[in-house]
């Protein structure tokens, strides 16, 4: 009797459903703040925000939250506040004025660029989110819309990039984004497909496997530009998708706000730099927060954020220091901001 040998079957590690985390989202102040171990005295005020903007925090990101610490600055960043019900001149519901398009779904600012708002919703609901008034009941791109949409861009040879945007595009499944992206591909004058997410930061289970293996098969250069504004942000589960998502070769970039309280000092926005290098991410922009009504609080007045950028250009060598910039409705692209360094 001869012996067999019995090899054992390797075993796919499981992994988390995003989907499954995206459902136990914080939706209520005081269940987040009871999660994080943290009483205020102003809890219940602030949270009358949440009529005004819906609050979702994914637990992956909260658990990346200081427990006891209000003024952790990812929480910050969610935060319903009460001083959102400050109207302060100049900050309006459309401060880049998007929500006349012609065609659902489609916004087209830029000569060779068109953006597509793929999904309305979000992972998470950032307070300072310059759309966060934007009618997404009207402007989504539904299987109608979308075939109206690859037929615009194939007529207009002018384009040579087409921007997943939203909301967050990455809200939308792995079949419906791969379809869209792979006609996108077959149309010969576009060069990339770029697209907008903070979703993998949140809830780094989103890039999976069904996500590498269809950006991966595009004709077209992929790009991934994450929304990334501290360095407490940059975990280790994100890190080791930024890993796969480069082996992949997906071109991955940040584009950060400016905050007040949340990274507006030059220890702040340097431990960001660095720790998207180490995750393998270049830094790109640094916005100037659009002026959106209900977001007045996080707003840094331009003379600082030109000092902050300054003392980057000191401390970092250049390929770690973002453009600052400014998006001004009807300009043609992103405004960079002279930081008056000429003698």
């Amino acid at each position: 009797m001869h012996n067999v040998e019995i090899i054992p079957k390797k075993t796919l590690p499981v992994e988390t459903h995003w989907q499954k985390e995206l459902a136990n989202c914080f939706t209520r102040l005081d269940s987040l703040l009871n999660y994080l171990q943290i009483e205020h005295p102003q809890a219940q005020a602030h949270s009358k925000a949440h009529a005004l903007f819906s609050m979702r925090v994914p637990r992956p990101f909260a658990d990346l939250m200081q427990s006891g610490n209000w003024d952790d600055p990812l929480l910050q960043q969610v935060l319903p506040n009460k001083a959102e019900f400050v109207d302060k001149p100049g900050f309006i519901k459309d401060p880049l004025q998007e929500q006349n398009s012609s065609q659902s779904g489609l916004i087209h600012k830029y000569r060779s660029r068109v953006l597509l708002v793929i999904r309305g919703a979000c992972a998470v609901n950032c307070r300072y989110c310059f759309r966060r008034h934007f009618p997404y009941q009207d402007n989504h791109l539904n299987q109608q819309e979308a075939l109206k949409t690859i037929e615009y861009i194939a007529r207009d040879s002018s384009l040579n990039e087409v921007i997943f945007s939203g909301g967050d595009p990455l809200m939308a499944k792995d079949y419906h984004l791969a379809e869209l992206a792979h006609q996108i591909s077959e149309i010969k004058h576009i060069k990339r497909l770029r697209i907008h997410t903070r979703l993998p930061v949140v809830i780094p289970n989103r890039i999976n496997q069904a996500f590498l293996d269809w950006i991966s098969s595009l004709s077209i250069k992929p790009i991934l530009v994450l929304h990334i504004n501290h360095a407490n942000e940059v975990s280790e589960a994100l890190k080791d998708k930024c890993d796969l998502l480069n082996r992949a070769g997906v071109l991955l970039l940040n584009q950060s706000v400016l905050l007040k309280g949340i990274n507006d000092t030059i220890d702040a926005l340097e431990a960001l730099s660095e720790a998207l290098f180490d995750a393998g991410v270049q830094p790109y922009y640094m916005h100037m927060l659009d002026p959106v009504k209900g977001a007045s609080h996080f707003d840094v007045d331009k003379e600082s954020a030109k000092m902050l950028m300054a003392a980057m250009i000191e401390r970092l060598p250049g390929f770690l220091v973002p453009k600052l910039v400014q998006e001004i409705a009807g300009q043609p692209g992103k405004t960079p901001i002279d930081l008056g360094l000429e003698p």
